[in-house]
C-alpha cells in the first residue's frame, strides 16, 4: 500500500493499516528511543507510547515533513518527557549570562576515533549538554528545532551545543592521547 493511502487508512482507524505503519517504522523509532533512554525496556515503552500518541494525533499530520520525521519528533518528545518524569530535568539556563556563540563548522575528531567511541563519550557529558548535542550531531536537528523540542531559546541551543562539543572534544583528546586511563 502506498504510504499516503496507508496514512489515510490509519486516520480512519484501520487496525491493519496501523499495524503496517507500525511494522514499517518500529525498528528505526526503537533505536531513536534507545539512544535517549539507554534501557531496552524503557526505550520500547517510550516508542510504544509515541506510536499510540501518533495514531491519536494522526489528523494533525499535514505532510509538510515526511511521516518518519514527524513520528521521530514524537518519539524524541516522549523520551524527553519520560526522562523529565524521572527527575532528569534539563538544567535551566540563565540566558542573560549566555552570549551568542557562532557554530564551529570546523569541529572534528581525531582520525582514529570511532563513532561508537564518540557516542560513548557523549554519554558521559552532563545532561544539559548531552541531549542538545545528541539532537544536533546524531539526530541532525538544527537549533530552531532543538529549541522547540527542549523548550529553550535558539541562543541557549547554540550555547549548549557549542559547550557540549568543547567538552566532548576534550574527552576525545584524552582518549586519543591516552592520558585518561
Amino acid at each position: 500500500m502506498i504510504q499516503h493511502k496507508l496514512i489515510e487508512a490509519c486516520k480512519e482507524n484501520s487496525r491493519r493499516a496501523q499495524l503496517q505503519l507500525y511494522n514499517k517504522y518500529c525498528d528505526g523509532m526503537y533505536y531513536v528511543a534507545l539512544r535517549f533512554m539507554k534501557d531496552t525496556m524503557e526505550a520500547e515503552d517510550a516508542m510504544q507510547e509515541a506510536f499510540i500518541k501518533a495514531f491519536a494525533k494522526l489528523h494533525q499530520f499535514n505532510g509538510e515533513v515526511t511521516f518518519g520525521a514527524w513520528l521521530k519528533r514524537i518519539v524524541i518528545n516522549k523520551c524527553l518527557d519520560k526522562l523529565k518524569a524521572k527527575k532528569l530535568e534539563l538544567v535551566a539556563i540563565n540566558e542573560q549570562t549566555l552570549g551568542t556563540v557562532e557554530d564551529e563548522e570546523n569541529w572534528q575528531v581525531e582520525d582514529g576515533v570511532s563513532l561508537e567511541e564518540v557516542k560513548k563519550k557523549m554519554e558521559n557529558l552532563p545532561e544539559k549538554y548531552k541531549y542538545p548535542l545528541m539532537l544536533y550531531l546524531v539526530e541532525g536537528y538544527d537549533h530552531e528545532e532543538i529549541s522547540e523540542i527542549l523548550n529553550i531559546t535558539q541562543v541557549a541551543s547554540r550555547t549548549l551545543v557549542h559547550r557540549g562539543k568543547k567538552k566532548l572534544q576534550d574527552e576525545l583528546k584524552t582518549l586519543s592521547n591516552g592520558t585518561g586511563y
